[in-house]
């Protein structure tokens, strides 16, 4: 992912140096579709991590069902 210090060198080395996509890329490290991509934004992207979800959330309904066969026990014993 491009920093917002990169995306602003992107955007000033085209603008003002006039620079060819090429140049940019190899003078940043990046990629040419990264620095295009980079070019057709109006603003620096902004890092979203995808939810995935929890691990216990696969099982949470087993879990309740062992909690609730627990408590159930426990009641009738004592």
């Amino acid at each position: 992912m491009i920093l917002v210090e990169d995306w602003a060198e992107i955007r000033r080395l085209r603008r003002a140096e006039q620079m060819p996509l090429r140049a940019i890329a190899r003078h940043l490290g990046i990629s040419k579709n990264s620095a295009k991509r980079a070019l057709a934004n109006d603003r620096p992207r902004k890092y979203e991590r995808s939810t995935k979800g929890s691990v216990v959330a696969t099982v949470e309904v087993q879990i309740s069902l062992v909690q609730a066969v627990i408590t159930l026990h426990l009641a009738s014993s004592g």
